[in-house]
């Protein structure tokens, strides 16, 4: 699980770089995901879910965006996105449920 852990921080601070607002809060039955407030993109993550679902749907959310390609980022979480990339479709603001 450290592991997890150790690459959901480095998404984390992936996702706030390139201009998203996570925010890390208990919804309940709500998974979370890419979603806009006052038209700025938020990913919403919740705490409720194990590290291992909060990183998958990080990585969901910010998989598609074509500025990942110029930030730097571990081998292991590029391989991670790069499998996010392979599953996803286009990211959907909105899409949070």
């Amino acid at each position: 699980m450290s592991q997890t852990l150790g690459l959901l921080h480095e998404a984390l601070q992936l996702a706030r770089e390139l201009g998203y607002e996570v925010r890390e809060e208990p919804l309940g039955d709500l998974a979370g995901g890419l979603c806009a407030v006052g038209g700025s993109p938020v990913i919403l993550l919740n705490l409720e879910q194990p590290v291992a679902a909060r990183l998958e749907r990080l990585l969901a959310a910010i998989a598609p965006d074509p500025r990942l390609d110029a930030e730097p980022r571990s081998r292991l979480l590029d391989a991670r996105l790069a499998a996010a990339r392979a599953g996803a479709g286009p990211a959907r603001p909105g899409g949070a449920g």
